[in-house]
């Protein structure tokens, strides 16, 4: 080396900076071969990422590496850490949150993709942004937004619609963050809530099909979608594997329950703790989607859990949703944030129509994003893009600045 240049054994010269993109280059281009290498016949490779901007990459990070950081780095990935998971307005630093969920949920499908050899960089991207549309107070808060939607004439709220607005529409000051169609469409159709014995990937998608999935789901909440790769449909899996038993745990913490309430039957097959079951649960899937005494290749396109585990774990959900998530003692505070939900929505709508540029919603989103943000949304999707992104305590802070009467702690 001479200076800032590199001799080539042609002759030639290279400058510091182009030796070490190539030599960078030329690591990421080994890290694919050895995924091409490693990785089961039906994962998905980084190379073949697919975005929106097909501009030339010239960075050292693969696509899907790429995506997940670009998730971390987000405004609302920021947020998750104060956002509700299923209880709110406790007083218990032990309660999970919105950031532990979808860092369990991503370290959970990890496990399962390194088992199953599939695309652990794709999974982790799905697993940090699946949530990241989720307005205050969780799914109570989402149902109200819903609700407020459909009187304004806007589609029902859904946390993961709002989530592909966020990341492509809003992030950046509403440049969206350019991630891949396989991170996109692992969002998008990660629901979590919806009961899957197995699921298989539709795979072939495009934008074109992205898109008219999105407009579809954002228009009838019914529809049912399925990932594009297995690495989605893992996400989608370990979503209900990371809350199922964090929920329990967090609802005896409560006094909500107590462990001896679990249905045995779900106790003898998957345990009576968070730990137990997640384990129980993460095992079955990862040996029942593999074919025996194939070296660890998967069995089928798709993965899934055993008859009597998806029995059991399909009773638990049911035992969760009638004792924690429909518990009254969890709601009885909530009347109070549905009238400040309304009452926000009412009073940023009505500022956005009268150009009230001195006001919150101005200052802290309209002024700092690009002009074609503004013109290609209307003023109540500009609100309620707004309310999606608050934590908690930003929209109570709100609600008592313009006088609405707010639950305290407990």
């Amino acid at each position: 080396m001479y200076g800032s240049q590199y001799v080539c054994y042609t002759g030639n010269t290279m400058s510091t900076e182009d030796y070490k993109i190539s030599k960078l280059l030329d690591l990421k281009e080994r890290l694919d071969e050895r995924e091409q290498n490693h990785l089961c016949s039906l994962a998905t490779l980084s190379r073949d990422g697919i975005r929106r901007r097909q501009v030339k990459q010239t960075g050292h990070r693969q696509a899907f590496a790429l995506d997940a950081d670009r998730i971390l780095h987000s405004r609302a990935y920021t947020r998750y850490i104060d956002k509700t998971q299923v209880f709110y307005m406790v007083s218990n630093d032990h309660i999970t949150h919105r950031v532990l969920h979808v860092q369990l949920v991503s370290k959970i499908a990890r496990t399962i993709g390194r088992f199953l050899r599939l695309n652990e960089d794709l999974i982790e991207a799905i697993g940090l942004g699946h949530d990241i549309g989720h307005p205050p107070f969780g799914h109570d808060g989402e149902k109200e937004l819903a609700q407020l939607c459909s009187e304004h004439g806007l589609p029902p709220f859904q946390h993961n619609v709002q989530s592909i607005q966020f990341l492509e529409n809003i992030e950046k000051k509403g440049q969206g963050w350019d991630l891949t169609l396989q991170t996109l469409d692992g969002i998008l159709c990660h629901d979590g809530e919806i009961h899957s014995r197995f699921l298989k990937p539709e795979r072939g998608k495009d934008f074109a099909v992205f898109d008219r999935e999105l407009l579809a789901k954002s228009k009838d909440p019914n529809v049912e979608l399925s990932p594009m790769t297995l690495e989605g449909s893992v996400v989608r899996l370990s979503d209900t594997i990371a809350y199922i038993g964090r929920d329990i745990e967090d609802a005896i913490e409560l006094k909500l329950i107590k462990r001896s309430d679990i249905p045995g039957s779900c106790r003898k097959v998957l345990g009576d703790t968070n730990g137990t079951i997640v384990y129980h649960l993460v095992e079955d899937l990862i040996t029942n989607s593999l074919a025996s005494g194939q070296g660890g290749e998967l069995a089928r396109d798709s993965i899934g859990f055993s008859s009597g585990v998806s029995d059991s774990l399909k009773e638990l959900k049911a035992f969760n949703y009638r004792y924690i998530y429909m518990n009254p003692v969890i709601k009885k505070e909530f009347p109070k944030i549905r009238n400040c939900y309304r009452l926000l929505f009412e009073t940023y709508l009505d500022q956005v129509v009268k150009m009230e540029t001195t006001s919150e919603i101005f200052t802290e989103m309209i002024d700092n994003m690009e002009r074609y943000y503004v013109e290609k949304h209307g003023p109540a999707e500009i609100v309620r893009d707004f309310i999606a992104g608050m934590t908690d305590d930003y929209f109570l802070k709100e609600a008592a600045f313009y006088g609405c009467p707010i639950p305290k702690k407990i």
